[in-house]
């Protein structure tokens, strides 16, 4: 007699995981595309591993590797983004405005 765990597809349920994981990726490198939709789309919920899947499947190996770089990729440029914003925030703040300090526009040489 086989239990419902001995006839349960480990390498389907990874695959499905792996898809999930997959669209995350797909989702923040099409928002790092275009900048708009950044600005305009509430972060998504996390990603959570899936519990009682047991290990990898090895042919899932290569997929779940190609994620992974990718998920890399993504971290390094958002990174890289946030970087320059401040840079960017920095470089702004030293500007002078004439707004916030007031200072004469002549000076009287005559006194």
């Amino acid at each position: 007699m086989t239990t419902a765990v001995e006839t349960r597809d480990w390498g389907v349920e990874w695959a499905a995981a792996l898809d999930e994981l997959e669209l995350d990726v797909v989702e923040v490198e099409a928002m790092l595309a275009d900048e708009r939709r950044l600005a305009e789309t509430p972060p998504s919920n996390l990603w959570r591993p899936p519990t009682e899947l047991g290990a990898l499947p090895l042919e899932l190996r290569p997929r779940a590797d190609e994620i992974l770089t990718r998920q890399l990729a993504a971290a390094e440029e958002i990174a890289r983004r946030l970087t320059a914003n401040r840079q960017q925030m920095a470089m702004t703040s030293r500007i002078e405005t004439g707004e916030a300090v007031k200072r004469p526009v002549y000076l009287d040489c005559a006194m």
